[in-house]
């Protein structure tokens, strides 16, 4: 699990990063290329874990539960593994045109959710 954890904080440094794409190596075509409709349900699901993590932290509550059970379950609902996502996400980096859209695609939808809330 503790690689796992160190994984999940690679996304989140990823995607803290992904304008600023490296186009010195090409990224491979992942053997399970997931779909840009998939990739918005997932990284939907990530912002919201990610921001329950953050708001638990600023709370001073531990989040090393949250974070391996939340990641768990959103690998398991989506029937994927982290190595999956990690790999589509390196792929989607190279190809920012899509990754934009992917992103955008999360924001709208990540704001409908918190009007949603209120």
């Amino acid at each position: 699990m503790e690689t796992n954890g160190l994984k999940i904080l690679a996304l989140s440094v990823l995607l803290l990063l992904m304008s600023c794409n490296n186009k010195e190596t090409e990224v491979a075509t992942p053997n399970v290329l997931l779909s840009e409709p998939q990739m918005v349900d997932i990284m939907t699901d990530v912002q919201i874990l990610e921001n329950a993590i953050n708001y638990r932290r600023g709370k001073n509550i531990s989040t090393n539960n949250l974070k391996t059970k939340g990641y768990d379950a959103i690998f398991s609902h989506y029937g994927i593994t982290d190595s999956i996502l990690f790999e589509n996400m390196d792929y989607y980096n190279d190809n920012p045109v899509m990754m934009k859209r992917v992103m955008d695609s999360v924001e709208m939808r990540f704001q409908e959710i918190k009007k949603g809330l209120k």
